[in-house]
């Protein structure tokens, strides 16, 4: 475990008994200052720069010592992807990471207990995440750092929850039990237009010369990233002609699978995929994310396929389904119009919308 700490003038001491602490625990510590307690200096300095190298998985854990702790909590917490916990007892560092999934741990520095700051250190590098309730929660605050920054893709594995009020009021509708099938069905199609939009913002572009009625000018179009859209059957037919209507140069594959009545398992049945599946960006379609396991088996197959860049595009997806892709693959993105509570006894979404499939086309 590689592990980065710093502090300010008033947090030094400390930081120089807990990186002794962290290096007979056989760690990889780095430190990123300050390199005295006499000058004063500005935390933040401190606190934004260990911040980014653990939020981009330069570094496994950081540690953040000032006077209080609070403002080196608070500058970290500004940087996307850090999860700063102020901890003052053990207690509070094993909550931290258990329930909250903190990657950063704020210790006050000024009249600290050495022993029992090394306590607190011990408890919250041990705690693993708990994970079940608490994913969809964590999850939440990672999308809506994603509704600020409008810039998706840039890290591979993550959830990506489209809050948009459009997308979330014909979620609304879907979910009705007194929704038509044609309506759901057009409904399906409008939320997936509205998601690609976005799912597709950091696609490149290129400058061009276009001829306007007037005049020659410069003008942007997109850098020939080739895309693939690959439905499962039979649901994810339905999220598919919303998708092309904004990209009709995508090429088109399909999943098909059944679970095996004896062992539950996926089974492939047909698989069909564009001849050049590994040069282009890929977008799995499938309305529910529940168990995770017919996404996870699709996944497997493109990836045999030679496929590299790949996103799972849902309408609601389940916390469970969640964490199983991303333990078996943890460099797909998951794209979803909701993050809904939990699985119920027979594998269904709660609140959820019921089977998609049959909403789509009407069956039993």
């Amino acid at each position: 475990m590689r592990v980065v700490i710093g502090s300010d003038h008033a947090g030094y001491d400390l930081k120089k008994e807990l990186i002794s602490f962290l290096q007979n625990l056989h760690l990889d510590v780095s430190d990123f200052g300050t390199d005295s307690g006499n000058v004063s200096c500005d935390y933040p300095d401190i606190a934004l720069q260990v911040a980014k190298i653990v939020a981009s998985d330069e570094a496994d854990r950081g540690i953040l010592i000032c006077g209080s702790g609070i403002g080196m909590s608070i500058a970290a917490n500004k940087v996307p992807g850090a999860y700063c916990a102020l901890c003052r007892d053990q207690g509070d560092a094993e909550l931290s990471r258990r329930h909250n999934d903190a990657n950063i741990l704020a210790l006050p520095g000024r009249g600290a207990d050495v022993d029992r700051s090394k306590d607190i250190v011990s408890v919250w590098l041990k705690t693993d995440f708990e994970g079940d309730r608490h994913v969809r929660r964590t999850q939440k605050i990672r999308a809506f750092e994603h509704s600020l920054s409008k810039s998706f893709g840039q890290k591979r594995g993550e959830i990506v929850i489209f809050d948009h009020p459009l997308v979330q009021h014909k979620v609304s509708l879907i979910r009705d039990v007194r929704t038509s099938v044609k309506d759901f069905r057009d409904l399906v199609q409008e939320i997936s237009s509205l998601m690609v939009y976005e799912i597709t913002r950091d696609l490149p572009l290129e400058m061009i010369d276009v001829e306007t009625p007037l005049t020659t000018t410069k003008a942007y179009a997109l850098a020939g990233k080739k895309l693939a859209v690959v439905p499962i059957l039979r649901a994810g037919m339905g999220m598919m002609d919303g998708i092309l209507d904004l990209v009709p140069n995508a090429k088109v594959g399909f999943i098909g699978l059944y679970r095996d009545p004896e062992t539950l398992e996926p089974v492939e049945y047909y698989c069909k995929l564009p001849g050049d599946i590994n040069e282009r960006e890929i977008f799995i379609l499938d309305p529910m994310l529940a168990t995770g396991g017919s996404a996870v088996a699709a996944i497997d197959m493109i990836k045999k396929r030679g496929a590299r860049r790949i996103s799972l595009v849902c309408l609601i997806s389940a916390p469970e389904g969640v964490e199983r892709v991303h333990l078996a693959h943890s460099d797909v993105n998951i794209y979803c119009a909701a993050l809904d509570s939990h699985l119920n006894d027979h594998g269904y979404i709660v609140p959820g919308l019921g089977d998609a499939g049959d909403r789509l086309f009407g069956t039993k």
